[in-house]
């Protein structure tokens, strides 16, 4: 199947909300080798969307609707789908019913236009709707599969998983299964990791291998086609195993985790504690821990030391070291990494200073950072950054690198 997704909602063109829902079905749809080549976005205008649907027409065999299929006179996906494609609107008793009972619990009187939700097209199979009133509905016309789903992604997910996702597993003609798994990689550009596997994007057929940059890391979506899922995995295994011969050393973890999880992990395994000196980050980095299921564990505690005064009488850097270096320097992210792990009687102390901005502090350039690590019994390490962006970018980045580089110490202990 080749499929379009049509957005219909003039809230989506005047950009007071975005079209998660395209997202989340192109994902979807991906999995079940479903390919999607168009989204297109309509206002609430019957006219603009049936010219939208002749141009799907000519280019999906899978057209699939988001949004208009409620009460209000705005809301006219389906009268619009029905009229084009001649198939009659029908009272779903089911729907109504259900639609009915909701308002005699919130003890509301049901307007009229509320009726029109449980309508559906003649014929079609009906998308229950679990978590809202107006249901969905699939219905093949001319060999084209037409599916309307309702505009609230709380109502459109659980719809897709529990009833779409079945019926379009059964049109398949094709039943392969579908298998993906994304590997996460930090501290390596998208640039040099393509380059790095440039081959295997050029030559990749099954599995295949797609890029995505975003929020400070890279990720490569492996996804294998075959009957059997197990030789799906395996193709997959074998590609994931050429990719980290390459670039293994940037690789932190699978899937939807993120590195403060893998660190969280790490520590927790290794059955060690962790205190945080924090100066330009402001806290950043214990919030992200702290974020996390199991945090009392591991954190011991954290010290936000933004003024020297605090650094030098609370966490115990040298006067010295200020003096001289100046508090945005490797030895006051040492001094920093030291001190908290022996106040906080932890096994690993993690510092951060530097200049966020929007000025230039003690000579250095917006972007300078240091991060300090501290482990019992190793020679403490101090990690000289120059990052670019805005202050909150660079604060965040800062959190980021502070995990990428602890995760890595941390492997590498036996």
């Amino acid at each position: 199947m080749n499929a379009e997704i049509i957005g219909v909602g003039s809230e989506l063109l005047l950009g007071q909300i975005a079209n998660t829902n395209a997202q989340y079905l192109s994902k979807q749809l991906a999995e079940i080798g479903i390919n999607v080549y168009y989204h297109t976005v309509v206002g609430d205008n019957a006219n603009r969307l049936k010219d939208a649907i002749h141009t799907a027409q000519k280019r999906a065999n899978l057209i699939i609707f988001t949004g208009g299929l409620g009460p209000t006179k705005d809301d006219l996906t389906k009268e619009a789908i029905s009229q084009l494609l001649g198939k009659p609107l029908v009272t779903d008793e089911e729907a109504l019913q259900s639609i009915e009972l909701y308002f005699k619990k919130v003890k509301r009187v049901m307007t009229p236009n509320n009726k029109k939700q449980a309508l559906v097209m003649e014929g079609s199979t009906i998308l229950r709707n679990d978590y809202g009133m107006a249901p969905g509905m699939a219905i093949k016309v001319e060999e084209i599969e037409y599916m309307l789903f309702p505009g609230p992604p709380k109502e459109l997910y659980p719809m897709y998983e529990n009833y779409a996702k079945e019926y379009l597993l059964n049109k398949l003609e094709v039943k392969e299964r579908i298998e993906s798994r994304v590997l996460r990689f930090f501290g390596i550009g998208e640039s040099q990791l393509e380059t790095e596997i440039e081959d295997l994007l050029e030559n990749q057929t099954n599995p295949t291998i797609a890029p995505l940059a975003g929020d400070g890391e890279v990720t490569l979506r492996l996804t294998a086609k075959h009957a059997d899922s197990n030789i799906a995995q395996q193709m997959i295994d074998e590609v994931e195993q050429v990719i980290r011969q390459r670039v293994g050393p940037y690789f932190y973890g699978y899937n939807q985790t993120s590195l403060q999880e893998e660190l969280m992990s790490a520590l927790i395994s290794k059955g060690k504690t962790i205190a945080s000196a924090e100066s330009l980050t402001g806290g950043l980095f214990s919030e992200r821990l702290t974020s996390l299921s199991g945090a009392g564990a591991v954190l011991k505690g954290s010290i936000v030391c933004y003024h020297n005064e605090i650094k030098q009488h609370t966490l115990g850097v040298s006067s010295d070291t200020l003096h001289n270096y100046g508090a945005v320097s490797t030895q006051c992210a040492k001094e920093m990494a030291e001190q908290i792990r022996v106040k906080c009687s932890s096994d690993v102390g993690i510092s951060f200073t530097g200049v966020a901005g929007p000025k230039v502090q003690e000579g250095k350039e917006v972007g300078t950072v240091f991060v300090g690590i501290s482990v019992a019994g190793r020679e403490t390490t101090v990690h000289h950054l120059q990052l670019t962006g805005s202050r909150q970018a660079i604060r965040q980045r800062t959190v980021r690198y502070g995990c990428h580089y602890l995760l890595k110490a941390l492997n590498e202990e036996n």
